[in-house]
C-alpha cells in the first residue's frame, strides 16, 4: 500500500511540473505574440501607435500588455499601470535589475531581434511584487516590450534550493545561516525560502522570511488552523534522514494561507527545509 501511495505521489507531483512547464510556455507564447503584433502595428504606423499602446484594447491580453520606452527612458506608452508614468523619466526610479536591463536593452543593436530579460515588478491583479519575464525590441530610438509574471515555484526548484542549502552549509556553517538570514547568497526565491532548525534544541537557526522564528522552538509551530507542524517534521526527522511534509503556511509573495509541501533534509545536527506552494 505504502509502495501505491507513493507511486500515486510521484504520479502526481509529475503532473503538476508538466502544468507548470506548460502554462509558462503558454505564457511566454502569448507575450510574444503580442509583441510581434505591436511591433506590426508600430512598423506601420509609428509614434501614432503609442496611444493604442495606452488603451485598454487589442494590446492588453490579461496580465499581459505593451509597454514603450525612448533610449532617454522615458515612458512613451503603457497599456498596464505604469500608464501613470507615460512622460516620465523611468529609468532612474527602477529596481536594480530592471535598471540593469534597461541599460542593456540600449546596447543591443536593432538587426538583432527579440531580447528578453527577467526582473521584479508589481502584478496589478494582485498587487504583489512578482518575477517577471519581459520580451523586448528596439526600434530605432524605441523599445517595445511585453512581460508575463512567472509561475509558482515547482518542486524540482523546492528540493534544488534546499540541496543548494546543505551543500553550503556543509562547506561554511556560521556564513550560510548568515546569508540565510540576511536574505542574501540566492536563498531567497520568490515564494522560496530556506529554514533551518537545530536538531539538537529544536530551534530554528535561520529562516529566509521571517527573522522572528530565530531561537523560537520549532516544535511548537502550528499551521493557521491549529494543526502542529513542527513536532511531526522533528519526529519524522528522527526515523529518516530526509523526507516531505504538507501543511498550511502563508505565502509571502500572495500573502495568502496556502498549501506547502516541504522538502526536509538532515545534515549534521541540522534540519534544512524548503517547500513550494499550491492554491
Amino acid at each position: 500500500m505504502k509502495a501505491l501511495l507513493r507511486i500515486t505521489w510521484l504520479l502526481l507531483a509529475c503532473a503538476g511540473q508538466v502544468h507548470a512547464a506548460t502554462a509558462q510556455e503558454e505564457d511566454a507564447e502569448a507575450a510574444k505574440a503580442l509583441l510581434q503584433k505591436a511591433l506590426a502595428y508600430y512598423q506601420s504606423n509609428g509614434d501614432k501607435a503609442l496611444a493604442a499602446f495606452s488603451r485598454q484594447g487589442e494590446f492588453v491580453d490579461q496580465d499581459r500588455y505593451v509597454f514603450v520606452v525612448d533610449t532617454k527612458g522615458v515612458l512613451l506608452a503603457s497599456g498596464g499601470p505604469s500608464s501613470a508614468l507615460i512622460g516620465r523619466d523611468v529609468s532612474e526610479v527602477l529596481g536594480p535589475e530592471l535598471r540593469q536591463s534597461f541599460k542593456d536593452a540600449l546596447k543591443v543593436p536593432e538587426n538583432q531581434g527579440v531580447q528578453q530579460a527577467d526582473y521584479r515588478w508589481q502584478n496589478w491583479n494582485d498587487g504583489k511584487v512578482e518575477h517577471k519575464h519581459v520580451f523586448y525590441q528596439r526600434v530605432g530610438e524605441r523599445i517595445l516590450a511585453v512581460g508575463y509574471y512567472l509561475p509558482r515555484a515547482t518542486p524540482e526548484q523546492a528540493r534544488a534550493l534546499r540541496n543548494k542549502a546543505v551543500s553550503a552549509l556543509v562547506k561554511d556553517e556560521a556564513g550560510t545561516l548568515k546569508s540565510i538570514n540576511s536574505l542574501q547568497g540566492g536563498f531567497l526565491q520568490d515564494d522560496l525560502y530556506v529554514f533551518v532548525v537545530d536538531l539538537d534544541t529544536r530551534r530554528y537557526v535561520a529562516h529566509g522570511t521571517t527573522l522572528r522564528l530565530i531561537n523560537t522552538d520549532f516544535s511548537k509551530v502550528k499551521d493557521p488552523d491549529g494543526r502542529p507542524v513542527g513536532e511531526p517534521i522533528l519526529k519524522m526527522m528522527t526515523e529518516q534522514d530526509q523526507g516531505e511534509y504538507k501543511y498550511r503556511w502563508q505565502n509571502p509573495v500572495t500573502g495568502k494561507v496556502e498549501n506547502k509541501h516541504a522538502y526536509v533534509r538532515k545534515t549534521g545536527h541540522f534540519m534544512v527545509a524548503v517547500g513550494y506552494y499550491s492554491p
